[in-house]
């Protein structure tokens, strides 16, 4: 007999959805940004609005299947599990603070750009005699900064310029302190030699101004200056002067003729970025340009992520909102979140030249932010013109060198499963980590971990192991080790949902180093089909690679052109290099135990004398565990931790 009373069991999803209509339908009519996040906390998107009620009651109000647009704008709303709002004054601080969430967040439904790179600096020190200098990082009121550069080689170039006009100095100071002759540099008329007193404290100071106005863009300016000073000392018969300053003039036409141009109105650009986006292929390149001091520096290509799936999102959100306006291309789309990424921080130049028209009211708005006077120019004319051609090809072609990348890498990806026999529904997911030991006659070992996964090397995720406690050289028992200390973990870890093991892992070795691995996941309870090793060919030769399992299949030879073995090259290699580099730092930072135990407080002369004699130099105290530098007179057990701490 059935109770007909009872209430019927709610529906989870029915109730979230009824919950998030609820906190539309309270929502104000004012401007914001709204945030969606999924049933795991993770951010879906992050959306600006002018009208939040609007333009956020669109994503539940509609029936998401008419086009690949309302589809992946369904297929988003369907996982959204709850929902964040903040109010702001106007449309332009909806921008900002849209896209500033964008890049702190990383909304998987939204095109984000990521720059894991800084931009490089020419760097004019404050000293006595100013050295110029490459420079990366953050700058400060100290020295002067020019830039920055879309890449290294446009400030190395710059630098050879200024040594070339103006015979600046590059060298360290230590070198510089030190010097009792001139250097080849002063020989070849690349340096004026300040070092041993060639030159006075007042003319090279007049070098480093006319190399700070000439990277400033004043060099019409600069050329009339150096013109009268040299018509001057003739005129005061100091001729040996007078044919310097000819020289200098001589070799400063020469670079302008080479590398400054006129804009279409006649007067020169001074600052300026160009950017280009190019969309195919669901991925994306927007090509940076830039112009600094009248000077084409060069370019720099960007791949935002999400591209496909974000703009689907971006065209079905306009809804009510945009209804009048007229619909953006990929392209602009692209490219306004571009710029409202890139320079939300600053760095904003007078003027953007554009290939495509982009909202002047998001330009204005980092502007504005920044403290500064910026323009856009979308169809300019003349040098601009041409520089804008020039950024364009550069898109296409960065853009058709990554679509052909990444078929050629997937190809590979696709070719070692299958050569492996492995079951994967989804190759994006794939992941191999390889393992790599290294050390010099037993010194300073240390073993590498590399990862690869979406069809590419994330050296985001590499690790480094110092291997400490076994025999020297033992390479077996250095591989044991770091298979244990990275798997221990790793396996508990997965058993709780928060991590999972990759598909394979790549030992590079024959049968013994896999029968390290064996042992190590036999007794952690791994699959041994997962455990892959790489052994050298006959005669060791490249190509001729053989892969060993360690349970129980028979070798498979994958043949020199094969694309699989071109993958498993790709990735042993980078865990070889990725070892070898750490081994040598590690190495270095050992070879020069004395001088770091200086720096260690509690650690004297006497101290340090007692240590390197126990030990027979600063090699032997670096490789001390902490209760063999406990028995060395006067080093407690608290100072034998805090040493071995800072030579590790």
């Amino acid at each position: 007999m059935t109770d007909e009373t009872a209430e019927p069991v709610s529906d989870p999803a029915a109730a979230r959805r009824e919950r998030l209509l609820a906190e539309v339908a309270a929502l104000p009519n004012l401007p914001g940004v709204y945030r969606y996040f999924d049933a795991n906390d993770g951010v879906l998107y992050v959306g600006k609005a002018r009208d939040l009620k609007k333009r956020v009651s669109t994503y539940f109000n509609r029936r998401h299947a008419n086009s690949d647009a309302a589809i992946w704008t369904g297929h988003m709303v369907s996982r959204i599990a709850r929902m964040e709002t903040t109010v702001v004054r106007s449309e332009a601080e909806a921008l900002l603070l849209e896209n500033n969430l964008i890049k702190t967040l990383a909304p998987r439904f939204n095109i984000r750009f990521v720059d894991d790179k800084s931009y490089p600096y020419l760097k004019i020190e404050s000293q006595r005699f100013p050295r110029v200098a490459y420079y990366r990082g953050a700058v400060d009121k100290k020295h002067r900064y020019f830039g920055p550069f879309p890449s290294a080689w446009a400030v190395k170039d710059s630098i050879q310029l200024l040594q070339k006009v103006f015979h600046l100095r590059t060298c360290e100071d230590t070198v510089f302190a030190n010097r009792t002759r001139p250097c080849l540099l002063y020989q070849i008329k690349r340096c004026s030699g300040p070092c041993v007193d060639y030159i006075g404290p007042d003319d090279y100071a007049r070098d480093v101004a006319n190399a700070e106005r000439f990277l400033a863009g004043e060099q019409q300016e600069l050329m009339d200056s150096l013109q009268a000073q040299m018509m001057a000392r003739a005129e005061a018969l100091q001729f040996e002067q007078a044919a310097e300053l000819r020289n200098q003039i001589a070799s400063l036409a020469r670079v302008l003729h080479q590398q400054s141009v006129e804009d279409n109105t006649g007067g020169r650009t001074k600052d300026a970025d160009i950017l280009a986006v190019k969309v195919d292929g669901g991925r994306a390149c927007v090509n940076l340009a830039m112009v600094r001091g009248g000077r084409h520096l060069g370019d720099r290509p960007y791949f935002p992520k999400h591209v496909d799936n974000a703009i689907e999102v971006a065209r079905e959100e306009q809804g009510d909102e945009s209804a009048h306006d007229e619909p953006a291309s990929s392209e602009v789309r692209v490219l306004e979140a571009f710029i409202a990424q890139h320079y939300l921080e600053g760095g904003l130049p007078p003027l953007l030249i554009v290939s495509n028209a982009v909202d002047k009211t998001l330009v204005e708005a980092l502007a504005t932010q920044g403290g500064v006077r910026a323009t856009v120019q979308h169809q300019p004319r003349g040098q601009r013109r041409a520089w804008l051609d020039m950024c364009i090809k550069g898109a296409a072609l960065r853009l058709a060198q990554l679509l052909a990348e990444e078929g050629s890498q997937q190809a590979r990806t696709r070719a070692l499963v299958e050569a492996l026999d492995l079951q994967v529904e989804d190759l994006q997911a794939f992941r191999v980590e390889c393992f790599d030991v290294s050390h010099t006659g037993g010194e300073s070992t240390q073993a590498s971990c590399v990862v690869f996964e979406a069809h590419k090397m994330q050296s985001a995720q590499y690790r480094r192991y110092n291997i400490a406690g076994i025999t020297p050289g033992d390479d077996y028992a250095a591989m044991r080790q770091v298979l244990t200390r990275r798997y221990a973990k790793l396996v508990e870890a997965a058993s709780l949902g928060e991590a999972r093991l990759p598909d394979i892992v790549l030992v590079d070795g024959g049968k013994g180093q896999v029968g390290v691995a064996r042992e190590v996941f036999e007794e952690l309870g791994i699959e041994l089909s997962r455990i892959v090793g790489v052994e050298k060919g006959e005669g060791r030769k490249v190509g001729l690679e053989e892969l060993v399992f360690a349970d129980g299949r028979a070798k498979v030879a994958l043949g020199r052109e094969s694309a699989a073995l071109m993958l498993v090259a790709q990735i042993r290699d980078e865990a070889h290099r990725f070892a070898i580099t750490g081994m040598r730092a590690r190495r270095a930072s050992v070879r020069t135990g004395a001088s770091r135990l200086e720096e260690i407080d509690g650690v004297g002369p006497k101290k340090r004398a007692k240590l390197l004699q126990r030990f027979g130099g600063a090699r032997g105290v670096g490789y001390a565990s902490v209760e063999d530098l406990a028995t060395v007179e006067g080093i407690s057990r608290e100072l034998a931790e805090e040493i071995y701490r800072a030579l590790h």
